[in-house]
């Protein structure tokens, strides 16, 4: 692959949703970024001039550590021969993460080895989003805008209770520990405090120490640690770890440095005609969203548990697509849904019919994003060949990496802000029907219960 210059940075993520989260934070930093479902191919890139990031929308988070071992290891070598100064393992703000599912220390190991790297950052913190790490133990906003209460993360009340990897240890370097033998420190806020040179020393005091955390709690910590890490990628491509604060941090560094222009602007989008939000969360964000845009003009369609049986499966596909056709053509935006909220009784549904087929309680789990995903987007593929539709919202981090691979969707640029962390973007692809669609992939815990009115709007309400 041919880059005119070096990439400063190229991140994969582990979901879909995390990974339109870091293509914002990037674009709103004038990086002129693509978000790639694949590996790019060199005809791939020159749709994209003067491209200065890579992102891999990746479905890792939802992985065994070995199915982790054969994703990335092979993508982590494609990586490295595109050279970037940095390549970051984009994880969720939360660090939803256990050692059976979306291990993050697995992920660690591999790319420690690949980039030969004996000491990995690791920065957890994206105060943009609400989410704070002090003395290594991570605070998280309900929700990741406006006046939520900000609880420690093994008490929040939805991560607490994620269906798949459920918040029980707020310290991230314990949390850490159960999913990898590396040796693992933490560089506090009081180090941070004194600055990026002081930030240094310390990652020269511990050149034997395997994973290095660092704090945060606001924008000028995110700076710091950028300017740090741009400081330490000047030899080689610099492996981390983290949220969106990595592109926040690096971001910050590279104005400061002038090595990037000042911050984009938008225009606003306005209304693209009725819109389909394809709901695979169970979280009670999106709930209130769901109720939310009901009240306010949406229509439902409620996707049955019998989906996942194969007997009924292609019939249910069929009827629930023509349904959604149906409303969209007469003007009426609809919202597809597995469930709304953490109580609803397909959940528990789908999880029997599993358990039927001789699945354990954690390959459950992983079956049902899987499943739902796929089944999400071939729905969402038979309506957009049926209709005049341009935007779709996609929730649910899990379920929108499956759905959105339905789609034969090439690359994803920002642009419009709509809510930090979900972007909405335009699809390249090509298929004539997808190439250009305006598509929106939020998690479970962003945005206000206006979210979906916002998407439909194309603007911040």
């Amino acid at each position: 692959m041919n880059l005119k210059k070096p990439l400063l940075l190229l991140f994969y993520g582990d979901d879909f949703t995390g990974s339109t989260d870091a293509l914002e934070f990037l674009t709103l930093a004038r990086v002129k970024t693509a978000l790639f479902l694949r590996t790019p191919e060199p005809k791939d890139l020159d749709r994209f001039p003067g491209i200065q990031a890579i992102g891999l929308a990746g479905k890792s988070r939802s992985m065994s550590p070995s199915e982790m071992e054969d994703e990335l290891t092979p993508s982590f070598e494609n990586i490295k021969r595109l050279n970037p100064m940095h390549f970051h393992y984009k994880v969720c703000s939360t660090f939803d993460s256990a050692p059976h599912v979306g291990n993050i220390g697995k992920a660690i190991e591999i790319g420690s080895t690949v980039f030969n790297q004996k000491t990995v950052m690791v920065l957890p913190a994206a105060p943009h989003l609400g989410r704070y790490c002090i003395f290594g133990n991570l605070f998280a906003k309900m929700g990741t805008i406006g006046d939520g209460e900000i609880y420690r993360i093994d008490r929040h009340p939805s991560m607490s209770n994620h269906p798949v990897t459920p918040a029980d240890e707020s310290d991230l370097t314990l949390h850490l520990a159960k999913q990898t033998s590396k040796s693992i420190k933490l560089v506090n806020i009081n180090t941070i405090e004194n600055g990026s040179d002081a930030i240094l020393d310390a990652v020269s005091k511990n050149k034997q120490t395997e994973i290095l955390f660092f704090d945060g709690l606001n924008n000028s910590h995110l700076s710091t640690i950028g300017t740090a890490l741009n400081e330490l990628a000047k030899e080689q491509t610099l492996f981390s770890v983290g949220s969106s604060g990595i592109e926040m941090a690096l971001g910050l560094a590279w104005k400061s440095q002038n090595i990037i222009e000042t911050n984009a602007s938008f225009k606003t989008l306005g209304e693209a005609g009725p819109i389909l939000v394809l709901s695979g969360s169970c979280s009670p964000v999106t709930a209130n969203q769901i109720t939310y845009a009901l009240d306010n003009g949406f229509e439902e369609v409620s996707l049955t548990s019998d989906a996942v049986n194969q007997e009924y499966h292609a019939k249910i596909i069929e009827a629930t697509a023509n349904q959604l056709i149906a409303n969209l053509n007469n003007g009426k935006s609809c919202i597809l849904h597995t469930s709304i909220g953490p109580n609803d009784s397909r959940i528990a549904e789908t999880e029997l019919y599993f358990k039927k087929q001789g699945l354990e309680k954690d390959d459950i789990q992983k079956a049902c994003s899987k499943m739902y995903g796929r089944i999400l987007g071939q729905i969402a593929k038979k309506v957009i060949f049926e209709t005049k539709l341009k935007r779709i919202l996609f929730a649910g981090g899990d379920t929108s990496s499956y759905a959105a691979s339905e789609l034969n969707i090439t690359a994803l640029q920002m642009i419009a802000p709509l809510a930090p962390g979900a972007p909405l973007c335009k699809a390249t692809s090509d298929d004539l029907k997808i190439d250009g669609l305006e598509l929106n992939f939020k998690g479970g815990q962003v945005g206000t219960q206006d979210y979906f009115l916002k998407v439909f709007k194309g603007k911040k309400l």
